[in-house]
């Protein structure tokens, strides 16, 4: 027998999907994906056969023992498929948890779900697969399938190289057509652009000496120095973009030396850039070496080198989205307008707007992104009752 969809529904399985860990790294996403399955399983058994024949579920292997999930409603007409895309992994627990609100207990407190993920993203999740469920419902009791397909993609590593959506994108599970909302947490906008991201892994090789004669050594650290007052003043001196800001340069981690009295003959550095335009990759990289140029030349007998780890494009705002029309008029027909913002961080949607030149990408979910990643990090009650009225409403009006 299965549960009920009110309006409730939603809020009861993000409590559910919050006390399995799904953290990456750690445990990762095999409990969640089968939990989900199994769900979604449960649920297509009871419905009529013509119905049940028309859904379909696959899986993914995206990486080793780590499976992406897509569950595919047929659709009857050629409008391309509403896809509601959600990742099923965590950051790390972490410290600093309440003994009140611990990490795995999904407590609720004064109307406030806790727990790791309860924002990001699992109350996000459970609005997305009760969304889908009221549909099945809708189409059964129609008597028809849907005129536009509706799809569910849930992936894998998320939180770390989202190697999940790429994967699911090779696989042609998403391209450059769909319609596609992430249920991130999004302080109740609509969230459809995101500043670029470019890593990079900066290396500086000098030469060992004695501290107390240095003028023998090369300071590998010392020229580090240089590179990172470079690149800073790189950064500032860029353009502001009109909705995303300006472009950011966080220098996240650096090793050097392995002695105080010893000249270090090596260090590491590596950068995380937040790119808008008209900043782009190839543009950063041409910092970088010019960054690395001056530090040889400030600090001889140094050499660098540098590898790119992470190269995100920028993607900005299509105010002709229909998608973008159509999420805003179900958020407004559920008497809860949203402002159209732009997502600090990158999310999957974003990963499928770079890579497939696809305009109608975009995210909105319940709960703050400020609470993502932090300990006694929750999601209020009324955000995810709010979502869950949205995104079936959006399915409904779109799909029927």
């Amino acid at each position: 027998m299965t549960e009920k969809i009110d309006e409730e529904y939603a809020w009861r399985l993000a409590a559910e999907l919050v006390r399995i860990e799904s953290t990456d790294p750690g445990v990762y996403e095999g409990e969640i994906e089968q939990h989900i399955k199994s769900l979604v399983e449960q649920r297509v058994s009871g419905l009529p056969q013509w119905l049940s024949d028309a859904v379909r579920i696959s899986e993914l292997e995206a990486l080793p023992g780590r499976r992406d999930l897509m569950v595919r409603l047929a659709g009857t007409g050629e409008e391309p498929a509403l896809v509601y895309s959600c990742h099923m992994d965590t950051v790390t627990i972490g410290d600093g948890w309440s003994e009140e609100t611990p990490a795995l207990g999904a407590r609720v407190v004064g109307d406030k779900l806790y727990g790791r993920g309860a924002c990001d993203m699992k109350s996000g999740l459970a609005c997305a697969l009760t969304a889908f469920f009221s549909l099945l419902d809708e189409v059964a009791g129609r008597g028809e399938l849907p005129r536009r397909g509706f799809a569910l993609l849930l992936s894998v590593d998320e939180e770390d190289f989202m190697r999940g959506v790429e994967a699911a994108i090779r696989e042609g599970w998403v391209g450059a057509d769909e319609w596609v909302v992430d249920t991130e947490p999004t302080d109740g906008q609509i969230q459809v652009a995101h500043k670029g991201r470019t890593w990079f892994e900066v290396t500086m090789t000098g030469q060992t000496a004695h501290a107390s004669q240095p003028w023998k050594g090369a300071d590998a650290v010392a020229a580090m120095a240089e590179v990172v007052c470079e690149l800073r003043r790189w950064c500032e001196a860029l353009p502001e973009h009109e909705e995303l800001g300006r472009s950011t340069v966080t220098f996240g981690q650096i090793e050097g030396g392995y002695r105080p009295y010893v000249v270090p003959d090596s260090c590491k550095l590596w950068i995380d850039m937040r790119l808008v335009p008209p900043a782009s990759t190839a543009s950063a990289r041409a910092a970088v070496e010019a960054a690395i140029a001056a530090a040889e030349k400030r600090v001889p007998g140094n050499h660098g080198s540098y590898e790119v780890t992470g190269d995100r494009p920028p993607i900005e705002r299509d105010p002709a989205s229909p998608l973008l029309a159509a999420l805003r008029a179900a958020a407004d027909a559920e008497g809860t307008p949203a402002e159209v913002g732009f997502f600090t961080g990158y999310t999957d949607t974003a990963v499928i707007a770079g890579t497939c030149g696809n305009h109608n990408c975009m995210s909105y979910g319940p709960g703050s992104l400020a609470l993502a990643h932090k300990p006694n990090e929750y999601v209020p009650r009324a955000d995810v009752l709010r979502v869950q009225r949205v995104l079936t409403r959006l399915a409904k009006d779109t799909c029927l």
